[in-house]
């Protein structure tokens, strides 16, 4: 996931245990990973309060909140604590899983969660630590660092034959991705999976409808009733092409680049 760590290197197989992870990704794991994972490995009177409470979060950092769900929210969240207390022992119970119950009043107060967390200063506060190389003076060793980086950029800005973070190609440039994998590590598509994608993108074109009328009742024609969606399938990629590779040779009017 694009917006936490590479989780499989905080698992601990051999102790069972989670180690080194941020805020965030403990928020990320049981808001979008718990719900999947305990799914089929404990019982179900234990698995609904713990999905619930990941819904509940999943609702309450929504980009946008209405109030009638924040008043929903504010119920549900003191039934899923009373199931909680059927589970769990007292000692699991401390003052973090009480001031859930507040938060849904909070958001009603303020706003949105996802404008108001810590999660971006905390990002930049680690970044800035690690710049420190003097421990005994890690303000100067913030400065210092953060001084180059602005020159850095500043100049950066000017410097045209050189690769900077303004001149450089986003990650999804479409000339430069690879959105099939990359052959040179071996990793690419089957020939299978790339018939499948041809399909998608043809079956879900609305410039070529017209063509995939045509070719239906050609089908309909040839073949029986339950064959009819299986042929097609098979035989419209290469039969398109085709048409339009004719379209092309005649100059007819009806051809376009699009196409």
């Amino acid at each position: 996931m694009g917006m936490l760590l590479n989780i499989a290197r905080c698992v601990n197989v051999d102790g069972g245990k989670f180690t080194g992870l941020k805020s965030h990704d403990c928020h990320v794991f049981m808001q979008r990973l718990l719900p999947v994972g305990i799914r089929h490995l404990l019982p179900e009177d234990v698995v609904k309060p713990i999905m619930l409470l990941s819904r509940f979060f999943s609702q309450l950092t929504a980009k946008t909140l209405r109030k009638t769900d924040i008043l929903q929210l504010r119920h549900d969240i003191v039934q899923v604590l009373c199931k909680f207390e059927m589970i769990f022992p007292p000692a699991f119970f401390t003052s973090m899983m009480h001031v859930m119950v507040h938060l849904p009043e909070e958001a009603l107060l303020a706003g949105p969660v996802n404008y108001r967390w810590m999660y971006p200063i905390e990002r930049l506060l680690g970044e800035l630590k690690k710049s420190v190389r003097n421990k005994a003076k890690p303000e100067g060793s913030i400065i210092e660092a953060w001084v180059q980086y602005e020159s850095l950029t500043f100049c950066g800005m000017y410097l045209k034959d050189v690769e900077t973070a303004f001149n450089r190609p986003q990650r999804n440039n479409e000339r430069s991705a690879r959105p099939f994998g990359d052959p040179g590590r071996g990793e690419s598509f089957s020939t299978n999976d790339m018939e499948v994608a041809h399909w998608f993108v043809l079956n879900n074109c609305d410039e070529i409808m017209a063509y995939l009328d045509e070719h239906e009742e050609m089908m309909k024609r040839e073949h029986p009733s339950h064959l009819v969606a299986q042929k097609q399938r098979e035989l419209f990629p290469q039969w398109f092409l085709e048409s339009v590779n004719k379209l092309k040779s005649s100059n007819s009017p009806t051809y376009s680049d699009e196409i």
